[in-house]
């Protein structure tokens, strides 16, 4: 679509097409929050050899720790560079799909690579191996879902159609995590036919990549970016446009409110594992259950999130929301050790959870759509892409401290009867979380 004609009202058939390139990426992304740490640093209880040196670098960092945050940066690094190439893009397909289409082999299979490492035993090949195959990883990642939030306030005509768009995305986004933490519930039939405990979990973790990698495409495939949206790249170079973003203040108070809840989200996903078999005695498999109950609750206020945003407004509910989290993590700290049965203490912490993620799964995406809509009236310019590429800058910078610090202190304790690195790191994020909604409380918002 030309620059300055008006777009159509997207049809619910697009909406849908596009929530289930959400799904595919979720579940993606979904493997490594949820496996990664656990597979490559599992507790003693789980019977996964050590494919990589377990002990402390430089005292207090771990391997794993080092090397996610290292995925992370470059993850963080690369994404307003490929936003920037997107949100200037004269492809005559768009200024998003084709950056989509050519990002999503590399992506799903980069998935599985992770987890196969050339040595069946602890060696300095298999650093290097989860080294360039996390870091390769993370690139395409960007690649694909940096233009894929562009998508979002261009797709969407007024304010409501981009919270319903949001509301979409985040439904497919926890269903895609509910099935990525599902792994473990699906590998113990594939032990049952004679398979190693390490060789169902790659297996396992091949079929879900390869279903995320089928639901990648349904967007690029079905997708009509020249009819949808209105193209109109922009000339800034990454430098001037990340200058302009940074000097408005409500975005930028937003975004470091958003970094902690990037930190609180993938504490949850990297921790749940922990959290249900080492604090509460569960089994691999309970991950699952807990996951999906979370989500469950989620969905359920999924509707009313969008109807009190529009009566309410959307900081009101964040700040609400993040109140929640920060007692959610606090509660982490004493799982296991109260005087209540395991699952009413998991079903405690679902109810404390579920509502906050209820809020953050919608609400941050349509307040960032709402931004870069008043911004492109206000300048002149169109950067979608850029703004999106700071909204997940900060939550990968969120997942960078989150994964350095959980695994850093993992070594404080991470088995039964030695938890205490566990306990801590809900604790941490709590602590982030308060910091955050100080912060926060200084943001004005503005309806697009």
């Amino acid at each position: 679509m030309k620059a300055g004609t008006p777009a159509l009202r997207l049809p619910t058939r697009i909406k849908v097409a596009y929530s289930i390139g959400q799904l595919g990426w979720s579940i993606l992304s979904g493997i490594i929050q949820v496996w990664l740490v656990w597979f490559y640093n599992p507790p003693a209880s789980v019977d996964i050899p050590a494919l990589i040196p377990g002990g402390a670098v430089l005292g207090f960092f771990t391997i794993i720790g080092l090397i996610t945050m290292s995925g992370r940066f470059l993850d963080a690094v690369t994404d307003p560079w490929i936003a920037n190439l997107s949100d200037r893009s004269r492809n005559p397909r768009g200024r998003r799909i084709p950056f989509m289409a050519k990002a999503s082999v590399p992506f799903a299979a980069l998935t599985v690579m992770i987890f196969m490492p050339p040595t069946p035993g602890s060696s300095a090949v298999n650093v290097v191996w989860l080294a360039v195959t996390l870091l390769a990883y993370y690139v395409f990642y960007t690649m694909y879902v940096a233009p894929y939030f562009a998508l979002t306030p261009e797709l969407s005509s007024n304010a409501d159609d981009r919270l319903d768009l949001s509301t979409y995305i985040a439904l497919t986004w926890f269903v895609g995590y509910i099935i990525a933490s599902g792994a473990s519930f699906i590998w113990p039939m594939f032990q049952s036919a004679g398979f190693s405990l390490v060789a169902s979990i790659r297996i396992t973790l091949g079929i879900l990549a390869g279903l995320g990698f089928v639901l990648l495409l349904v967007p690029v495939l079905t997708i009509d970016e020249r009819k949808y949206v209105r193209s109109e790249p922009t000339s800034l170079p990454p430098v001037a446009s990340i200058k302009a973003m940074l000097s408005n203040r409500n975005f930028l108070l937003f975004e470091i409110f958003f970094l902690a809840y990037g930190i609180a989200i993938t504490v949850f996903q990297t921790g749940n594992v922990y959290y249900v078999t080492v604090l509460l005695g569960f089994t691999e498999s309970a991950v699952l259950y807990i996951t999906a109950a979370t989500g469950i609750l989620a969905f359920m206020l999924y509707p009313l999130v969008n109807m009190l945003s529009k009566r309410v407004g959307k900081k009101p509910l964040c700040f609400g929301a993040m109140g929640l989290l920060i007692l959610a993590y606090l509660y982490c700290a004493f799982l296991g050790r109260m005087a209540l049965p395991a699952a009413l203490q998991a079903a405690i912490f679902v109810l404390l959870a579920g509502i906050g993620f209820a809020v953050f799964g919608i609400l941050p995406n349509a307040i960032v759509a709402d931004l870069a809509e008043v911004d492109g009236r206000r300048s002149g310019e169109r950067k979608e892409g850029m703004f999106y590429a700071v909204h997940t800058f900060m939550s990968k910078i969120g997942q960078m401290v989150a994964m350095l610090i959980f695994s850093s202190l993992l070594l404080l304790g991470k088995d039964p009867g030695n938890d205490l690195g566990i306990r801590l790191t809900g604790v941490v994020a709590a602590g982030i979380g308060f910091a955050s909604l100080v912060i926060f409380s200084f943001y004005r918002e503005e309806r697009a």
